[in-house]
């Protein structure tokens, strides 16, 4: 018998949700794996704006040391959590097929965004949520909020905000639809580059793991994550993480729909831009509106 498949992941509940459901499809295919719980840095400092240390690529930075040490073989992340750039001795191998995209309004009440009261305050972690939700309710107040799921639905609950906002897919995957008092649609809030998806990552040169996971991969999911993330890499180094940025990709009959939103941090100007082709052709169209639009000066600015 060959040696287990060693599944690196953070240790909160969503992250060994997506473990196990790696490991469930890896089982199905004769592999034998051995989960390993990895504490991130991002898992550590819940005391701070997530931005203000260095944002979502803390969760990812330690998987990445294991997968060099040789200490894991795979890495599953939130892809939206993995930055654009990546080393080039690291390979995001394979994609699970997409759950739902969407962002959840989470309100105790089961008061509509539309109706909450001028100076209410509603909890997000993400710079782009913020931005698109006083782009269209600018007397809202957006404050960063921390923690697991968990953690934050017990914080709207507590009266610590007056409603969250959280990934749909999230939600759905750890049981909790219920605390869902609504689900934004794509148009109203556009989703992160990755949002929903599973990614594998692996050593460039780990012919063995790359092998194992490409049979779990779901093709058209691969395909809209390469193109948002393309989107993303189009700005090279100037991405950070104040940067208000949203990149959502469907694919259909081997053509992509591409749609991307950007602003300032505070939404005071707002730019948008859509492609329908093939992948690359996508790609280097919403990439150029963007940039006629001044995206690079925005960027600039956020920053």
């Amino acid at each position: 018998m060959s040696d287990p498949i060693r599944i690196g992941t953070r240790g909160s509940e969503l992250a060994l949700w997506q473990a196990n459901e790696v490991a469930r499809r890896l089982i199905s295919l004769g592999y034998d794996f051995q989960i390993v719980t990895v504490k991130t840095t991002g898992d550590k400092r819940h005391d701070v704006p997530l931005a203000s240390i260095g944002g979502k690529g803390l969760f990812v930075k330690e998987l990445e040391e294991a997968l060099e040490r040789k200490a894991i073989d795979i890495a599953v992340h939130s892809l939206k959590d993995v930055p654009s750039i990546i080393p080039r001795q690291f390979a995001l191998a394979a994609f699970l097929e997409r759950a739902d995209p969407r962002d959840a309004w989470l309100q105790p009440d089961g008061t509509p965004i539309e109706a909450l009261p001028a100076g209410a305050v509603v909890g997000t972690s993400a710079p782009r949520r913020r931005a698109q939700i006083l782009a269209r309710f600018p007397g809202l107040k957006v404050e960063p909020i921390r923690g697991n799921v968990g953690t934050r639905v017990n914080k709207i609950r507590s009266r610590a905000y007056d409603a969250v906002v959280l990934a749909s897919a999230g939600l759905t995957r750890l049981g909790r639809t219920s605390d869902i008092t609504s689900l934004f649609s794509v148009e109203e809030m556009l989703p992160a580059a990755g949002q929903g998806i599973v990614a594998i990552e692996a050593l460039s040169d780990n012919a063995r793991a790359i092998d194992a996971v490409r049979r779990i991969n779901h093709g058209p999911t691969e395909v809209a994550a390469l193109c948002e993330r393309g989107v993303l890499q189009s700005f090279g180094e100037r991405l950070d993480c104040y940067s208000c940025i949203a990149v959502h990709a469907t694919v259909s009959n081997d053509q992509v729909s591409l749609r991307a939103f950007m602003s300032d941090y505070d939404a005071t100007r707002v730019i948008r831009a859509d492609a329908r082709g093939r992948d690359d052709v996508a790609v280097s169209e919403v990439s150029k509106q963007l940039k006629r639009q001044g995206a690079v000066e925005l960027l600039g600015v956020s920053a």
